[in-house]
């Protein structure tokens, strides 16, 4: 069993810039998953796990083989780890997972897909409850267009709880996401202020993809001019919007609904 006990490590020094840095993580087409749930939702999900770090401490060798038998294993002690870790609390165990390729391509669609389409999200706390609400309603995939932030990040990883892994995931463009949609006859319904109607009234029972923008503004011109309708939730406060993640929960789930659930 290899050790490893020192945070100068060279190996250590990549895992702390995969990390940080997203630049690193493209280059290496890896990335870290920390935690015994988030491990093994991605060894669920087809995630290649190349090794797996484990503080003996917190969690076993049997406990730390359980999750990925077939990946390389290398003990830590307390500091390494308190480098590496990236929550307070956790469970004593790291993974280097490969990345998986994002295609549009890749994507493998029931016959009446049900899809979420969001805009340049920005915020990782908001893409982790996109991907949590997507895997809660089973959607065939979440399409994410003109990414602003590489999905890759600890930070999604983290406030996704292992959805990142459960989900199907493509970015693209939004030329290339509406094109695609189009060529599958998929309808898509764009949550906007302008020129919609209630989302309520519309049939989601159809290929649909559901698409939200961000908060502070909305969804570009192009999804609106393209969108087979606009739609609208009603709302009776004060302010005209509410938390993308939210909006994009109230839409899908009018959508199950509407499919029996």
């Amino acid at each position: 069993m290899k050790q490893i006990t020192s945070i100068q490590n060279p190996f250590i020094k990549s895992l702390v810039l995969l990390q940080e840095k997203a630049k690193n993580r493209k280059q290496s087409g890896t990335f870290l998953i920390e935690g015994v749930r988030e491990i093994s939702l991605a060894v669920k999900g087809n995630y290649e796990i190349q090794t797996i770090l484990f503080y003996p401490e917190i969690c076993s060798e049997t406990e730390a083989k359980k999750l990925a038998p077939r990946a390389d294993f290398i003990e830590i002690n307390k500091e390494v780890f308190q480098k590496l870790s990236y929550r307070d609390t956790t469970e004593g165990v790291l993974a280097v997972a490969k990345s998986k390729s994002l295609q549009l391509s890749d994507l493998k669609l029931s016959e009446t897909p049900l899809i979420l389409v969001a805009e340049a999200p920005e915020k990782p706390g908001n893409i982790g409850a996109l991907l949590r609400t997507a895997d809660a309603a089973n959607l065939d995939a979440v399409i994410i267009a003109n990414p602003k932030s590489d999905l890759y990040n600890p930070n999604i990883v983290r406030s996704s709880v292992g959805c990142l892994f459960t989900n199907q995931i493509a970015t693209a463009s939004t030329s290339e996401i509406i094109t695609f949609l189009k060529e599958k006859n998929i309808n898509f319904y764009c949550a906007t202020l302008q020129n919609s109607t209630s989302y309520h009234t519309q049939d989601y029972t159809q290929p649909t993809a559901l698409v939200v923008g961000t908060e502070a503004t909305g969804l570009t011109q192009e999804w609106r001019d393209a969108a087979t309708q606009n739609i609208i939730i009603p709302m009776q406060g004060e302010i005209d919007s509410m938390n993308v993640s939210v909006a994009a929960a109230i839409l899908i789930f009018e959508a199950k609904r509407q499919r029996g659930f």
